[in-house]
């Protein structure tokens, strides 16, 4: 066990839009001033053994609507598949698979009304596929949402939202993990570092990795807002592991001068470090940048190797071109798509300038329930 004293945790983030005022706010004064609904990555082939459920939710997480329709079919929960998690506190549309055999055109057709009697829940489609909806079978999120409670007119806020927004298009953000993975206070990142450092344990597997992932992503935050704090986030490094945005491809970047059009372009974008085993080292300056990440946090990457932590890159510039702000009689209205994995609270934040303590308690919009 160690006895060194831990790093102070830094939970607050840089902005991207720093010289631009935001509007403040406030989020979710009803589920209806979130609305989330899911972009497919396919869709349903009408054949095959799988029933497709497109429904629309409010007041229920994801896994609660997924163990009502194991329970209501007949089949195991883990027979119930999902592309993405839901928040509870927000009007949410996404698709669940159940494996019901190859079943007769009856099912289907009273599949809906069926459902619908069963839980608090509206469907908008029924199909039949080949294969169960697994975790990450989706192309990203769709979102409306409503910020009330402004900290000046409405007119005013448009005025400002809308030069946010213009930079925004034009720049792109760092895709930071929003508080609902890291916890309210940052509790669940002291928690997973406590278990890195022997200080503190638990039985509960799932409980574990969660926490560690927690930290883990805490650590993918350090290392975006070290990058636009130096002044790294809008050109691409040597060393860098950069995606391609129309194919997800990754490629390491030998020649920075050569890529950096096709950066400016926004048709390619770094990566960023979730550190852990399985997670493809960045070269160069990159790296170096990496690395002086984890020094800063006190932590080196045997130990969450040695911890189980898995490890990837995930896209560190998300790009947002069809956002958009539209003024309300009491406050503004902002919809915008984005990829998987990213959380809506990181563009809400842009526009609002409120803290990481006003975010803590919104939707995420993203993974987590």
């Amino acid at each position: 066990m160690r006895t060194s004293l831990p790093v102070e945790l830094v939970l607050e983030l840089p902005f991207a839009t720093e010289g631009l005022p935001g509007v403040g706010g406030q989020l979710r004064a009803s589920p209806e001033d979130f609305v989330v609904e899911e972009i497919p990555l396919y869709q349903p082939q009408g054949e095959g053994q799988h029933l497709y459920v497109n429904l629309t939710k409010v007041g229920l997480t994801s896994r609660e609507v997924q163990k009502g329709l194991a329970q209501l079919f007949g089949v195991r929960p883990r027979d119930v598949g999902l592309a993405g998690m839901k928040d509870k506190h927000a009007r949410t549309t996404q698709t669940f698979s159940l494996n019901l055999g190859y079943m007769a055109d009856s099912v289907l057709e009273e599949a809906p009304a069926r459902i619908q009697a069963a839980l608090p829940v509206t469907v908008n489609w029924v199909q039949r596929h080949r294969n169960k909806l697994k975790r990450g079978h989706l192309l990203g999120n769709r979102f409306r949402i409503r910020i009330r409670g402004l900290a000046l007119p409405v007119d005013q806020a448009l005025e400002r939202a809308q030069a946010i927004v213009q930079a925004i298009r034009e720049r792109g953000l760092p895709n930071y993990y929003g508080p609902q993975r890291l916890g309210r206070q940052g509790d669940n990142v002291r928690r997973g570092r406590g278990l890195l450092r022997g200080e503190w344990r638990t039985r509960d597997r799932w409980l574990r990795q969660f926490l560690l992932v927690s930290y883990q992503s805490y650590l993918c935050n350090r290392y975006l807002a070290r990058r636009l704090e130096e002044g790294l986030f809008d050109r691409i490094l040597a060393g860098d592991v950069a995606k391609k945005h129309d194919t997800g491809g990754l490629f390491d970047v030998e020649d920075p001068e050569a890529e950096q059009p096709r950066y400016q372009r926004q048709e390619i974008s770094f990566t960023a470090p979730m550190y852990g085993r399985k997670m493809r080292p960045a070269q160069d300056e990159a790296a170096a940048l990496e690395a002086r990440v984890l020094e800063e946090a006190g932590v080196r990457l045997e130990e969450l190797v040695q911890a189980g932590v898995s490890g990837t890159r995930r896209l560190g510039r998300i790009l947002a071109p069809d956002l958009s702000v539209a003024p309300l009689e009491d406050g503004l209205e902002v919809t915008f798509s984005l990829p998987k994995g990213a959380f809506a609270t990181t563009v809400l934040r842009e526009i609002m300038k409120v803290g990481y303590a006003e975010l803590a308690h919104a939707p995420s919009g993203g993974e987590d329930d």
